[in-house]
């Protein structure tokens, strides 16, 4: 039998984590807030992928466990959300959001990347009844943090933030929600994804 550390200690050792958290110098703390209250963005500022970059790869777990490449996705519009965790109410709220608002929007993928492990990720997504949002985990690679520029340093979790892709996959919108308590703008994201996929 595995021995366990008592529940005050293991609140101790999980405090002690969080208290020792020091922003590297290149961390950004003027990006985003939770309630009110700055965030660290952990990394270099420079790798937030923006407008008129070409987006970049990434290979994240799909909910049957196997490897997905953003890299698939060419040739379609791609709506790429990240968010902190799908088990949180507005979380849960935007993914449903996108997942009724894509089943009107033909040629447009939209992908979903949260923390959540894909296990957590499918149960949500069978409770839900998401059948037009492709939800990937970035909890084993942690690619879409690094890459992106979107890992919360106090808790490891991802920023809430939109990219629209075109076909090439050059990000052609670019929403970092400033406080990660609110929804991302929808009308201004599909109104970009319906444009390219017009094109």
């Amino acid at each position: 039998m595995i021995a366990r550390p008592p529940a005050a200690a293991a609140l101790v050792l999980l405090l002690a984590g969080c208290a020792s958290h020091q922003p590297s110098a290149a961390s950004r703390t003027d990006i985003i807030t939770l309630r009110g209250t700055p965030v660290t963005l952990a990394g270099d500022p420079d790798a937030l992928a923006a407008i008129g970059d070409t987006a970049p790869n990434f290979t994240a777990v799909a909910n049957d466990m196997s490897e997905k490449d953003l890299a698939a996705y060419r040739g379609q519009v791609v709506i790429l959300s990240t968010v902190p965790s799908l088990d949180t109410a507005v979380c849960d709220r935007e993914t449903r959001t996108f997942n009724e608002r894509a089943s009107g929007l033909a040629g447009v993928t939209v992908l979903t990347v949260s923390m959540d492990l894909p296990f957590a990720q499918a149960r949500w997504c069978g409770a839900h009844d998401i059948k037009n949002v492709v939800t990937l985990s970035d909890f084993k690679l942690r690619q879409v943090s690094d890459r992106y520029g979107l890992r919360i340093a106090e808790n490891g979790l991802l920023a809430r933030a939109v990219f629209v892709l075109d076909k090439a996959g050059v990000i052609r919108y670019r929403q970092i929600v400033p406080e990660l308590t609110h929804e991302p703008d929808y009308d201004a994201a599909f109104a970009a994804a319906a444009q390219l996929a017009k094109g």
